[in-house]
């Protein structure tokens, strides 16, 4: 190498140059190495040594440096374990105490559902309603137990989730909505049902076959949560952020003992904690919409809530979480087990929950689907809400078609472009359901040419039928007839030279019976109505 001199060995002179003997050993010993090579010795220079020392300790901090990685990935990795299994462990005992003891299960089945997060089996877990691509979730909120309006769920809302398109729509049905009790002949408002069915000791049966009868669409879950658990998730979570689109200023906001306080909040952007945030979503005071405006912040709130839930700061802070676990298994009853919420939190992470579809059945608008009427209890009028025309049908095609309301708005066009002309003939003994049902179709509907004709019989008819008069088929009109009023169809022709005839029979009497009132009547009555006891008598 260039860097390595040679140097040949000198021998200094020693004592063996005095001494014979010393001499003689080592003239022999030398006589030895004259056999080998000529001894030579290596330099290497500083410069090089100094870099060999200095690759040497970057070899060493290397070493350490992996190390400490090594160290800090098997830590990180404990720790993300125990978190999983403090989550799953949690979440577990957290579903049992929610489903109560209807679920009977065995010990090896308990530890398999524990663990089946961490150690995965080949089996997939199938939620209700997912093979028909469409899962539904009545969500009730009431005040609970020992509270004013009791197990009274003031929010009736049913969370529907396309797992094809990974779509979410949420579906709001009034409180005041009066509807027929299940296996009865007794009629109530909807949310008394959840009440009725706690003192039969059914449950949520009760409400869950109204809705489905109400919306035509089958409930393959339910949640009910008390205000209390819904104010302190919120404060569990930090609070939630709100977009408040207008001033709210409401002094007479229901206070504790049957009391009145002030609640107020200004337009704009929000940081609600629990408490503001259930006063947010129960006030209807100052909302010109009452029920409906407060059934739409209940959604608003709803998204928030599920917004900062799963966000970062609050999955990966085990304080929050385990606050937050508490108060659900505390305060919420569901019939989800814990692989049905394991298998909602992976769809969680797959469907669209930023662009939630959100409706409101109301009865405040021109085009509302409920009208307002009243019933009588004792010397009072209780306001109730019910269909604008004879049956759920169109509440039925809302929620049946609420992923994509293109297909309604594109039925709605082709029946005025048809514009067929429609006569009325009353056979029935209520000599006012022409005008109800007239009203119902010009004012409601939008079919514009629509007239009473008297009729040349005097004979009672107890079934409405419909008959076509001209050989046009205007189909979709037919159709909405059939459905809405609901009627009948006989394929005779008449004489008339309208497009359809419509004889009344007394099977619609029952269905139009109630009076149209107004909204501000219904706005005007609310506090009043909180007296009324629709459950009262029935067992």
């Amino acid at each position: 190498m260039d860097g390595i001199k040679k140097k040949s060995t000198l021998t200094p002179k020693t004592e063996f140059d005095s001494n014979p003997e010393l001499n003689a050993v080592f003239q022999q010993q030398k006589t030895l190495t004259a056999y080998f090579a000529k001894k030579e010795e290596l330099y290497i220079p500083r410069e090089e040594t100094r870099q060999e020392e200095k690759d040497e300790l970057k070899f060493q901090k290397g070493q350490l440096l992996r190390k400490i990685l090594w160290t800090f990935l098997i830590i990180a990795l404990l720790l993300l374990i125990s978190f999983a299994i403090f989550f799953f462990s949690k979440t577990y005992i957290t579903t049992k105490k929610m489903n109560g003891s209807s679920r009977q299960t065995t010990l090896s089945q308990d530890m398999k559902s524990l663990f089946a997060p961490i150690m995965p089996s080949s089996d997939e877990h199938t939620l209700k309603g997912e093979d028909k691509g469409r899962i539904n979730i009545l969500l009730l909120g009431a005040a609970g137990e020992n509270k004013p309006g009791g197990n009274l769920t003031d929010t009736v809302m049913i969370m529907s989730i396309d797992t094809k398109n990974k779509k979410v729509a949420l579906l709001s049905l009034p409180r005041d909505l009066y509807v027929q009790i299940p296996d009865s002949n007794s009629f109530t408002k909807i949310n008394s049902l959840y009440k009725i069915g706690l003192a039969q000791q059914k449950g949520t049966d009760l409400i869950k076959q109204a809705v489905e009868k109400v919306t035509g669409i089958s409930i393959d879950y339910y949640l009910t949560v008390d205000y209390n658990a819904f104010a302190k998730i919120i404060d569990d979570i930090n609070g939630i952020n709100v977009m408040v689109e207008r001033d709210i200023y409401d002094p007479t906001y229901p206070g504790p003992n049957y009391s009145y306080e002030l609640f107020s909040l200004k337009k704009g952007a929000h940081l609600l904690g629990g408490d503001t945030a259930l006063k947010y979503v129960r006030e209807r005071h100052d909302d010109p919409e009452g029920d409906f405006g407060r059934a739409k912040r209940q959604q608003q709130v709803i998204q928030a809530i599920k917004s900062r839930l799963f966000s970062m700061q609050t999955l990966f802070n085990v304080v929050a979480l385990n606050n937050v676990l508490n108060t659900l298994g505390s305060n919420i009853k569901t019939d989800m087990s814990f692989d049905d919420i394991e298998q909602f939190i992976k769809l969680s992470k797959v469907v669209d929950t930023q662009n939630i579809t959100n409706v409101v059945v109301d009865a405040w608008k021109p085009d509302s689907l409920l009208k307002v009427s009243h019933i009588t209890l004792g010397d009072d009028r209780a306001f109730i809400l019910i269909p604008r025309v004879g049956s759920y049908s169109e509440i039925q095609d809302l929620a049946k078609n609420i992923f994509d309301q293109t297909e309604l708005k594109k039925r709605q066009s082709l029946i005025t472009q048809e514009a067929a002309s429609i006569e009325i003939i009353n056979q029935s003994t209520d000599k006012e359901l022409a005008n109800k049902i007239r009203k119902l179709l010009t004012e409601k509907l939008g079919l514009k040419n629509v007239q009473i004709v008297s009729s040349n019989s005097i004979e009672i008819t107890d079934k409405t039928i419909i008959n076509s008069g001209s050989d046009s088929e205007k189909i979709f009109t037919l159709d909405e007839l059939i459905k809405k009023l609901p009627a009948s169809f006989n394929s005779a022709k008449t004489e008339s030279t309208s497009d359809f005839t419509i004889t009344l029979g007394n099977d619609l009497i029952d269905l139009y019976k109630y009076e149209e009132d107004t909204m501000e009547e219904l706005n005007n009555n609310s506090d009043n109505q909180e007296n009324f006891d629709f459950t009262k008598g029935i067992n």
